[in-house]
């Protein structure tokens, strides 16, 4: 038995939900999300609540049941509050800044780095050592960070680089004489 799966997910006020087939769509103040679910799970909604229920017992079916109801919770969490990423910069130099719809990335390179920020994201840079990327679509925010994240990542031995905030980064003893 999923305890997550038994779960009802609770739509809150000013979300709605419809469930056709093995579609559920979600539609919030924040924009519309559908998500399908595998065959093994069954999708309704009553009342306020949408119930995800296994059809079976199989190992499958246990699996899928859990993670449908994550999937669904996480589309009621992107319509109404969204998702957020927070970035931040260190190094000599190194700096971000948003011109339209590129951002500008200078970090030690001979060439500053653009990077174009992809539609479903909002990226804005309110400091020059901090970057934020925020969206209703849980797995697109993340992608994006992680993009962002791999232009530098930080090293270990002065811990230059971007990083997520509050991410601890394992610092290394250099050479000795």
């Amino acid at each position: 038995m999923s305890r997550i799966g038994k779960k009802p997910v609770i739509l809150t006020k000013g979300v709605s939900a419809s469930v056709s087939g093995q579609t559920v769509e979600v539609k919030g103040p924040k924009g519309t999300r559908s998500f399908t679910a595998t065959d093994d799970v069954t999708l309704s909604v009553v009342g306020n609540e949408i119930k995800v229920t296994p059809r079976g017992t199989s190992k499958r079916a246990c699996q899928q049941w859990g993670m449908a109801r994550s999937m669904v919770e996480n589309l009621v969490t992107g319509v109404t509050t969204g998702f957020k990423r927070e970035l931040e910069i260190q190094g000599v130099g190194y700096r971000a800044a948003m011109a339209g719809n590129v951002l500008k990335l200078s970090l030690g390179y001979s060439h500053e780095v653009n990077f174009e920020v992809p539609g479903g994201v909002t990226v804005s840079a309110p400091k020059q050592t901090e970057i934020i990327v925020e969206g209703i679509d849980q797995q697109l925010v993340g992608q994006v960070a992680a993009n962002i994240r791999d232009w530098k990542r930080p090293e270990p031995y002065k811990g230059k680089g971007i990083r997520y905030q509050g991410e601890f980064v394992f610092r290394k003893e250099g050479k000795k004489k």
